[in-house]
């Protein structure tokens, strides 16, 4: 019975061990963010602030004309789900094929790869209609990938 007793304690006793780790292993989001992402034949690059409470903003690095920085900070959102994966979203104008630019929103959407590092897919939708598609809007997909800046 002692034997038994002693094979529980130190069972729980693990289990709560590797509960923790897992806990702490998951990385946090708030935070300063370089996010380079890649779309429809775009390079570019924004910071991504995640502040409290799922707000935030975008500091968009090279999206104005002729490369240039976009003046003020945008507001963003962003979410983080216990495994590990993060979404984060703000308005946007990017320059959009050879002529135009377009107005719309970025969602990006991925996965911490290490607790500096997030890997994932960006989707851009404008507001522009766009008869072909089955939601009416026009979008883009590309890739990102997100790196913690450090203070």
């Amino acid at each position: 019975m002692e034997r038994r007793l002693s094979f529980l304690f130190v069972l729980i006793a693990l289990s709560l061990f590797v509960i923790g780790s897992k806990a702490q292993a998951v990385s946090e989001l708030r935070g300063r963010w370089h996010v380079t992402f890649k779309m429809a034949g775009l390079e570019k690059n924004v910071t991504f602030e995640a502040g409290e409470n799922g707000s935030g903003s975008f500091k968009l690095l090279d999206t104005a004309f002729d490369d240039k920085p976009v003046a003020q900070p945008v507001p963003a959102v962003w979410s983080q789900l216990t495994n590990d994966r993060v979404s984060f979203s703000g308005e946007a104008e990017l320059p959009i094929g050879t002529c135009c630019r377009e107005v719309g929103t970025m969602i990006f959407k991925g996965k911490f790869t290490t607790s500096k590092t997030i890997q994932g897919t960006l989707i851009f939708v404008t507001s522009v209609d766009q008869e072909e598609s089955a939601f009416k809007f026009r979008s883009e997909v590309g890739t990102f990938t997100a790196n913690r800046v450090l203070n």
